[in-house]
Parts: structure tokens; C-alpha cells; sequence
């Protein structure tokens, strides 16, 4: 098993697309890249801890690859916005694809270099790529929000992402 670890905005909403793929062991929300041990989502939303809030992907590379998730990742994102993810602002929503290895900084570094090259979008593609940092997992209450949460998860979806997604990416082919 490897790790994979993505941060695209509220972590609600970044959990479902990795969690119905073939090869998946879990899906854990979490905080990483801040300076604060064990922080709480209360502290991360005060903008004082230096942390994002992300995914932890515990997947069989047999079954699906790395760049098959980068791919995954990127299609659930606006890649050209730093500072946050549709409704959700802040630094603690930003972008951010942290590696575990050399092997994976490649493999981001190739795909955000195809991407800005496919010119689909119209501004740069800012999302960062970082060496990964200690994840904190999120209190119960956050983990698998789509499931435990319905009525709240599909606010938040409604808040820009998914009509962002479908006009976007529309045309792209999907990784079985």
C-alpha cells in the first residue's frame, strides 16, 4: 500500500471522488503543512495554524496508480485559484499536492506541466506541489461527511464545485 495526500479546498467534498475508486483502502480527512501538533478544525479555521485541510489516500498501487489519482485530483479542483476552492476561502483551502517521494514529485510535476500545457484553463496553474508534512486526522465528526452528512454535503457541492466539475471537465475522459 502507499500513501497519497491532496488538498483542494473543504475536505467534505474531496473525500467521495477518491473514496468509489477500484483500489482504495480509505479516505481520511485531515490537516497538514502548519506548524500546529494535533490542531482542531476550530484552530485551522482561525487561519493560526498553518495547516490545509486534505485527504489522506491509502491506496494498492496494483490497482490504481498514482497518476491515476493526480488525474482524479485535479478534475475536482479550480487548479488557477491560490488562495481557496469555490465558496471556501483561505489559506487553510488552498491547493496543494503533497509528495511522499521523489517518484511522486515527478509524477505531479509531469501532470501540472500537461495541464498548463492543454491550455484548458485560461490562467496559470497555481496549485502547489509540496513534500508532505505530518497529517492530522480530523475529529469523527468530518470523516466520511458525504455518507454521515447528506443534506449538508450536497450544499456544500452545490456552493460552486460540482457545476464547476461538470463544465470543465465535461469532455475529459475518466479514470476507470
Amino acid at each position: 500500500m502507499e500513501t497519497a495526500i491532496f488538498a483542494g479546498g473543504c475536505f467534505w467534498c474531496m473525500v467521495q471522488p477518491f473514496d468509489s475508486q477500484p483500489g482504495i483502502e480509505s479516505v481520511v480527512s485531515g490537516y497538514t503543512g502548519g506548524h500546529t501538533k494535533n490542531p482542531t478544525y476550530e484552530q485551522v479555521k482561525s487561519h493560526t495554524t498553518g495547516h490545509t485541510e486534505a485527504v489522506k489516500i491509502t491506496f494498492d498501487p496494483a490497482v490504481i496508480s498514482y497518476a491515476d489519482l493526480v488525474t482524479i485530483y485535479w478534475h475536482q479542483t479550480d487548479p488557477t485559484d491560490a488562495m481557496g476552492q469555490f465558496q471556501d476561502r483561505g489559506d487553510n483551502y488552498r491547493p496543494v499536492i503533497f509528495v511522499n517521494s521523489p517518484e511522486q514529485r515527478e509524477i505531479a510535476e509531469a501532470s501540472k506541466r500537461a495541464l498548463q500545457a492543454s491550455e484548458r484553463f485560461d490562467k496559470p496553474i497555481v496549485t502547489s506541489i509540496e513534500d508532505a508534512q505530518p497529517f492530522y486526522p480530523a475529529e469523527a465528526r468530518h470523516q466520511r461527511f458525504y455518507k454521515n452528512n447528506p443534506v449538508v454535503y450536497a450544499e456544500q457541492e452545490a456552493g460552486g464545485r460540482a457545476d464547476f466539475i461538470a463544465k470543465q471537465w465535461a469532455d475529459a475522459p475518466k479514470v476507470d
